[in-house]
């Protein structure tokens, strides 16, 4: 069955850098887009970044661009979203999210917490 497994998230101080995992299986990875999305408390969960399975195009959010890089290695059907210049706002659960013929699917989360 399709399975997505974040891991990567922890508490890091303003300025800090972390890099998040989504281990993916069930399903080919090269032939489909996945995407990170995150969740702060309080507040709904918004689009960080995606990855393209055809020609590895990207797309990231106004607030994180230049500073978060997403990456896929699909030999290894994982995708990397790396995080620098983290900024309190970031503190959210990350998830990453795919759409494939069986249906939509989410990972766990895995939580960032970005704090002095």
């Amino acid at each position: 069955q399709v399975q997505l497994v974040e891991s990567g998230g922890g508490l890091v101080q303003p300025g800090g850098s972390l890099r998040l995992s989504c281990a993916t299986s069930g399903f080919t990875l090269d032939n489909y887009a996945i995407g990170w999305f995150r969740q702060a408390p309080g507040k709904e969960r918004e689009g960080v970044s995606c990855i393209s399975n055809s020609d590895g195009s990207t797309y990231y959010a106004d607030s994180v661009k230049g500073r978060f890089t997403i990456s896929r290695d699909n030999a290894k059907n994982t995708v990397y979203l790396q995080m620098n210049s983290l900024e309190r706002e970031d503190t959210a659960v990350y998830y990453c999210y795919a759409a494939v013929p069986t249906g939509r699917y989410w990972g766990q989360g895995t939580q960032v917490t970005v704090s002095s």
